[in-house]
Formats: C-alpha cells, structure tokens, sequence
C-alpha cells in the first residue's frame, strides 16, 4: 500500500490527473519555516511524467498562480517555451495535506529541456544574448494584467513576511558593516551613505512613472532552459513574476563585486536589449539613479568590503569607487539607442 507519505501524494495526483502514478521524487527546496516548498516528479504506468508544486509562503495563493499561468501563456505566444502551470480537475488550486502539513498545490508540465547550471562544460555567455532579447521582448509587451508587484521589487515589498525591499535591505547591510570599519573612514562611509540616500529620496516619485512589463522575474541559470546542443529555448520557475520596472529587473539581474566590470556588463545588455526595446526618454534620464540605487550598496559590494579587512589602503580604494559610482557621470543613456 505504500508509506503514508506516498499515499498523500497519490491522492493529490488524483486531483489533477486520471492516470495512475507508480513512483514519486520529492525535491525539498524549502527557505525556512515560514517559506516550504516541495517539488513532486511523478511517474505513470505509461512513463508520462508529471510535476506537483507543494508551497505555504506567503506569496503563493490561486490568484497569484493564474497570474503564473498568465505570464506562461505570453511568453509561449512569443515563441518560448515554458512548462505549463495546470489547475487541478475542478479549475482550482487546492489547500492539500503531506505529510501532515497544508500546502498550495499545482500541476506542471515535465519540461523536456534540461536547465544551463546541468551543462557542466557550457558557459553563460553561451545564452546570455537570447535570455536578454527574450526579456525584451516581454518589456516591449508593457503587459499591465496584474498589480502583484515581481520579488525584484523596488519601493514596495513582495509579501506581507518582508519588512523592505531587498534593496533597501542590502544598503542596510552594506551600512552596518561600513560602520564598523575604523582608521578614519567613518567621514566617508557618511558621506556614501548620504549620496544613496539622498539619490533613493530623488528616485522614489520618477520611478513610479516608468514603464513596466510582467516577468518570469529569476534569469538564474537553474531556471534558463537548454536544448540538447545548448540552445537557449526558454525558462520556468514563475514563483517571482510579477509587474516590473524593465530597467530595475535588468540591473538587478547583472551583478559584479567589480564596479568597472559591472557597468562593462550593464551597458552590453542595454545595447543589446535596445534593438528589441524602445527606451523612453524617462528611462534614459532615470538609468544612472536607478543604478546609483541598486548597485553600489549591493551585498556583492559588501562582501567584497568584507574581504578586504586585513588591508586598509584596499578598503580606502574600494570606498573611493564606491563613491565615485554615486556622485560621479557614468554614460549608460547612449547604450539605451
């Protein structure tokens, strides 16, 4: 008859599907207490296979996954492929129990394409270009069908559990540690800190009137999909989608300890992207604000402070180009043609 473990999951199988399951594959990917998560890979009699989504968060409800589903069928309308998100028989996504816990569950085509991070000998620059024009493709969409704000949000939080926005977060991380460094930095680390904050004050009401678009949201290459040659033929994982600024997903998906290399990065995807996407002239007059606000604070800064703690005239140098990435010209405006 199988553990109890096993007849739940066969039981919720029944909800979605007619065919009988002969094996389950559990895949915890839980982040905590407050954030379970459970994939189910199962097997039928006739080798279909089929994957049921187990989640209790705070940001996984049936009205967000329609949205999924929605954002599923538009990026397939323009040529990628994406696993289906399938309601149960009845239309619904139902409140079932596993091992005696509730979840959220869904249904999930098996995707016949394997994810970039399995392709051991297979670079980022191999797809990077594809993954890019896809995401402006969809920017150019302005799709405006949900107000459910994406997990890269700025100025607004993504569920009821977060206390900010991540980006406010990572400045109040950079910021606890700079307060710790000693030998005189303190004058400048205020002065860095005033620069953010006075740049985020000014961005705040100009970044509400830029244009947005709905995203997958999480380009991580355990959610970019791959032929068998290493073609890039599209993405999953949805469980972050959501309306999006265009510029604030873009930044916030390039990422550097590196300043120069950073920017370096920033501005091929921008010249990139501008061949499939109109910037408006409030987005090229907004581009160096959102930077100065996503970038120079970013955890990979703070940890690359971190690292240099045994060596002082180091540390100076990176607060200097952290200062100079908030107060001095940096050109982005004229990749964005």
């Amino acid at each position: 008859m199988g553990t109890e473990s096993e007849k739940d999951l066969q039981k919720i199988f029944q909800l979605f599907f007619d065919e009988q399951a002969v094996s389950f594959e559990t895949i915890n990917t839980s982040r905590g207490e407050l954030d379970q998560r459970i994939t189910v890979i199962a097997l039928t009699a006739s080798e279909n296979k089929y994957v049921i989504k187990l989640e209790d968060n705070d940001f996984t409800f049936p009205d967000k996954i329609r949205m999924w589903q929605r954002t599923v069928g538009e990026y397939r309308r323009l040529g990628y492929y994406c696993p289906l998100i399938m309601s149960d028989k009845e239309r619904q996504f139902p409140t079932v129990c596993y091992n005696g816990h509730s979840y959220i569950a869904y249904a999930e085509e098996f995707a016949p394409y394997r994810s970039a991070d399995r392709f051991t000998d297979l670079a980022t620059a191999a797809y990077e270009q594809e993954k890019w024009i896809m995401t402006a493709k969809i920017a150019e969409k302005h799709f405006a069908y949900t107000s459910y704000p994406s997990g890269y949000c700025l100025f607004e939080t993504f569920c009821p559990s977060d206390k900010t926005d991540e980006v406010l977060e990572n400045a109040l991380r950079w910021k606890e540690y700079a307060q710790t460094l000693r030998d005189g930095f303190q004058e400048q680390v205020q002065r860095i800190l005033k620069l953010w904050s006075d740049n985020r004050k000014a961005l705040e009401p100009i970044y509400r009137s830029l244009p947005t678009s709905v995203f997958q949201a999480d380009l991580n290459p355990s959610n970019i999909l791959l032929d068998d040659s290493g073609n890039f033929v599209g993405v999953f994982d949805f469980n972050l989608c959501g309306r999006e600024v265009f510029l604030n997903y873009l930044f916030r998906e390039i990422y550097d300890e590196d300043f120069d290399k950073e920017i370096s990065m920033i501005r091929r995807t921008l010249k990139i992207v501008s061949k499939h996407y109109h910037f408006s002239q409030l987005e090229k007059n907004t581009a160096l604000m959102l930077y100065r606000c996503l970038k120079p604070l970013w955890f990979t800064k703070t940890e690359k402070l971190k690292s240099l703690q045994n060596d002082r005239e180091a540390q100076k140098l990176y607060l200097d180009r952290t200062e100079q990435a908030l107060a001095e010209p940096i050109d982005l405006a004229s990749y964005m043609n």
